[in-house]
This record gives structure tokens, C-alpha cells and sequence, in this order.
């Protein structure tokens, strides 16, 4: 008789490309993130063309001290963002926090039973989805405010292509930040209260009493290092240090959300 190989145990999860798999089939078959992408949309363009018909507005009173002159695009679809990216970041942390709602992070885990994997898969999908959106938000911020600033706006190309992928790599990261925040926190209300604490109530309270070591400590955190690279500013540092800082921060909120997800039960 054939002696019987022994049989090699089944894969489980598929590894991390399995893991993308399933995560990229879950988000999209949650009728959230429809609600939360078109949400996303027309915040942008509402608050893109409000912008730019104040811009419009300011140089066209008969108040010569509110002449503001020509703006680019690229700067009022930065502004935008300081409303819109809250649709991205309540895409990011549904990733995860919607599963701990309804109990379905069971059956994720059993999917992916490495929660180091099944987080990592989550952020790439949530990354990926992110960026896409954040390329698209950038096209409606520019398709909405350039006809309504009218003489007083420009749209150089090359600049304005570099604010709609700054924009995009901003989202992407900071939708990351919101899933590690999603994972360690589980709840979707008292992820975005940190969020929205993070990202501009505590910034803005330390920069209010205009003291120098406090303004410096609020440049380090997330919301500020991002505007920074997006305004590419050069002060208090070059636009990349700023991104470097919105991805370590992004980076520690994973690392965050990975060791809960290792010491507390699903």
C-alpha cells in the first residue's frame, strides 16, 4: 500500500491579498459608504463655490480694503477642506467601527484570523479608497469654484493638478488615522469626537494664548502638519516635513488600533 501524504493544512485568510480582497468586497457592499461618498461630494462643491463667491464678493464691494486680488483655484479647494474631510474621515473609521456595531467583526476575524493582517488589510483598502475619492473631490472642488471666481481666480495647470494630488494624499492619510483611531476606540461617535479634538480644538488651543512653545507643540499636530503640506508652506517647516508628520501620525494611530485589537476580545 501507497503510504498517504499527510494533508497540508488549509490556508486560512488567504494571506494579506486575501485579506485586501475582503475587505475591498465588504466596504462596498455597506450602503454607508454610498451615503458617506455622496456626502463627500456635495460638501466639496457646496462649500467650494461658497469660497469662491466670497472671494468674488471681497473684490467686488466698494470697500478697497477688502480688494483680496486673484486667488487660484488650488487655494480655495484647500480651504474646502476644512468641512469636507469629515466625510472622508467617517469613511475611514466605519471601516471598522460599523463591524463592532453590528457584531460582524466575528466573522471578519474568522475571515482573517491575524488581527495584525485583517488592520492592515483595512488600511490599505481604506487608503486606496481614500485617495480615489480625494482625486475626485479635488476635480468637483475645482469644476465648482473655478466659474463662480471668475476674473479673480486662476487655474494654472500644473499647480492646480499638484493641490488635487496633495488634497488626495492628504485624505488618504488622514482616513487611515481614522480607522486606527476606529480600531482602538471601537466606537464611531467617540472616534470622530477625537478626531474633530485632534485634528482642530486642541490645535487651535494651543496656538490661542500666542505663546511660542505652545504654537510650535500645535505645529506637530495632524490637522496643522497637513494644512502645512497643503499650503506647502515653508514655515515652521518645508511642506514634505509636514506630510512626514501626517503619516507618523497616521502610522502610530494603526499601531495603536493594532495593539487593542490584540489584547481585547472581539
Amino acid at each position: 500500500m501507497t503510504a498517504l501524504s499527510p494533508a497540508r493544512p488549509a490556508a486560512r485568510g488567504g494571506g494579506l491579498a486575501g485579506g485586501v480582497a475582503a475587505e475591498w468586497t465588504r466596504l462596498w457592499s455597506v450602503r454607508a459608504t454610498w451615503w458617506t461618498l455622496l456626502a463627500g461630494v456635495l460638501l466639496m462643491a457646496a462649500t467650494s463655490a461658497q469660497l469662491a463667491i466670497y472671494a468674488a464678493n471681497a473684490n467686488t464691494n466698494e470697500d478697497p480694503a477688502d480688494d483680496r486680488g486673484v486667488v487660484t483655484v488650488g487655494s480655495v479647494l484647500v480651504g474646502a477642506l476644512d468641512l469636507t474631510q469629515y466625510a472622508v474621515l467617517a469613511l475611514g473609521l466605519l471601516a471598522i467601527t460599523s463591524e463592532y456595531a453590528t457584531g460582524t467583526i466575528r466573522t471578519t476575524l474568522q475571515g482573517t484570523p491575524s488581527r495584525g493582517r485583517m488592520l492592515l488589510a483595512k488600511a490599505v483598502v481604506a487608503g486606496a479608497v481614500t485617495f480615489a475619492f480625494g482625486l475626485l473631490l479635488g476635480l468637483v472642488g475645482v469644476l465648482a469654484a473655478r466659474p463662480l471666481l471668475g476674473e479673480w481666480g486662476r487655474a494654472p495647470l500644473a499647480g492646480t493638478l499638484g493641490d488635487v494630488l496633495a488634497t488626495a494624499t492628504y485624505l488618504a492619510l488622514v482616513g487611515v488615522l481614522a480607522l486606527g483611531l476606529g480600531a482602538a476606540l471601537r466606537s464611531a461617535v467617540l472616534t470622530l469626537t477625537v478626531l474633530f479634538a485632534v485634528l482642530m480644538i486642541v490645535p487651535l488651543s494651543l496656538r490661542e494664548p500666542d505663546i511660542a512653545v505652545l504654537t510650535r507643540i500645535s505645529d506637530a499636530f495632524p490637522g496643522v502638519a497637513g494644512g502645512h503640506f497643503l499650503a506647502g508652506d515653508t514655515d515652521p517647516y518645508p511642506p514634505v516635513v509636514g506630510l512626514v508628520l501626517l503619516a507618523g501620525w497616521a502610522g502610530a494611530a494603526l499601531a495603536v488600533g493594532r495593539a487593542a485589537l490584540r489584547r481585547r476580545d472581539a
